[in-house]
């Protein structure tokens, strides 16, 4: 495998296992990933864990990050872009990357910027402690980037680590096979009857999952203080004929019970009601522990209708009784929208540049006759999956792409 090299686009579960197995075979990998941050969705995970493990995966992120930086056949190039690609033998890449305002060496993660700045947003906050920097500068929000109208970020950092002025960058390099490993976007249930965008204690399973991280119990956002009673909704978004989303998301239902758990084990003063379509038991241990879980928790079969207002920022919940037929109405101090996985934000340019395509349901679809020209693909760019499953298929991809290169 000497003088092989791979590049790998999306630095998430998938992309990052696949990045992993190829050096370990003595590849030269690069790793291209458009947001700031790498990790991809996985590195936004809370853990889960109650009294032991519950195998749901948030940890596999940040470990296969963490190894990722410290191997050295590996480069990680976050904030990046492929502008252009050729082929003559070999793949020949165009990146753009955008511009370091904040530099690594120098930042400390003391958070000053992040206090001082007062364009909400214009300062992105890291999720993983192998975030460095650990915050990020938003070209569409900073005011000096607008109109040079303020510098208190550089201002304040005491480390002297920020540059305003740093321009973007474009480099060359070659590959000798590409794994798209792009990863997934998630719903925006704004067209939905629940109430997302209106109200603010109507969050996605995501926007959960980030409260849980920062502050490691439920809070609700309006006012920040403990909720009483939780909603959580299922297949927002998937299993949706009026969207044409005909396809289960497959990490909705474990991750919904593992959160549900996670909650009454962190603050059992907590009432916790799952409505859902029907419980999808993916992986080996989901089942079981469903039947634990559903001892614990409220689990009403059935999906609700609308959302609306009530007292204290509260929600009152209409919804069909599957008992009786009836249409009952409760009172809900937080509600938690469990959203469908969809295809990556950006895969149309993807599909073009390498002349891919797609499958009904959106998702990239491989032929063998792309595998035949060094192209693979790993992770839920294919169609939902869920983490261990993308890990899975970061190696696989990994696997092919040296069998390739073997006979190439």
């Amino acid at each position: 495998m000497a003088e092989k090299r791979v590049l790998v686009i999306g630095s998430g579960v998938a992309g990052l296992s696949a990045a992993l197995d190829l050096a370990a075979a003595g590849v030269e990998v690069d790793v291209v990933e458009q947001y700031e941050f790498a990790g991809g969705q996985g590195i936004r995970l809370s853990c889960k864990a109650t009294e032991t493990c519950v195998k749901c995966g948030a940890c596999m992120a940040g470990d296969r990050l963490g190894r990722a930086l410290k191997h050295p056949r590996i480069r990680l190039m976050t904030g990046s872009s492929i502008e252009a690609t050729d082929r003559n033998g070999r793949f020949a890449f165009q990146i753009r990357r955008k511009p370091e305002f904040i530099d690594p060496s120098k930042c400390n993660a003391c958070g000053i910027c992040y206090k001082q700045c007062p364009a909400e947003g214009a300062i992105i906050q890291g999720t993983s402690g192998h975030h460095r920097p650990f915050f990020a500068i938003s070209e569409k929000v900073c005011l000096y980037l607008k109109d040079k109208s303020c510098t208190a970020c550089r201002d304040s950092c005491p480390m002297s680590a920020i540059n305003l002025d740093a321009m973007k960058q474009t480099e060359l390099t070659q590959a000798d096979a590409v794994i798209v490993a792009a990863g997934f976007s998630t719903y925006r249930p704004y067209e939905k009857p629940y109430g997302y965008g209106v109200f603010p204690n109507v969050v996605t399973n995501q926007e959960l999952e980030a409260i849980l991280k920062r502050h490691g119990r439920v809070l609700r956002p309006s006012d920040h203080t403990e909720p009483g009673r939780i909603a959580f909704i299922q297949c927002v978004g998937s299993r949706d004929t009026k969207l044409g989303h005909l396809w289960c998301s497959t990490y909705c239902c474990g991750s919904a019970l593992r959160l549900a758990r996670l909650i009454g084990h962190r603050q059992p003063q907590i009432q916790t009601t799952l409505f859902y379509i029907d419980i999808q038991t993916f992986g080996r241990t989901i089942e079981s522990y469903y039947k634990e879980t559903k001892e614990k928790i409220r689990m009403i079969r059935s999906i609700p209708g609308d959302i609306y207002p009530s007292e204290n920022k509260g929600l009152k919940m209409t919804y069909l009784d599957p008992m009786t037929a009836d249409t009952l109405q409760e009172d809900f101090d937080l509600i938690v929208l469990s959203v469908a996985m969809m295809p990556p934000a950006g895969l149309e340019g993807i599909l073009k540049m390498f002349h891919l395509d797609r499958i009904a349901d959106g998702f990239l679809s491989l032929s063998e006759d792309t595998a035949r020209q060094g192209i693979f693909a790993a992770g839920a760019v294919t169609g939902p999956m869920p983490l261990a499953e993308a890990a899975a298929s970061g190696s696989k991809a990994a696997w092919q792409s040296i069998c390739y290169l073997k006979t190439a």
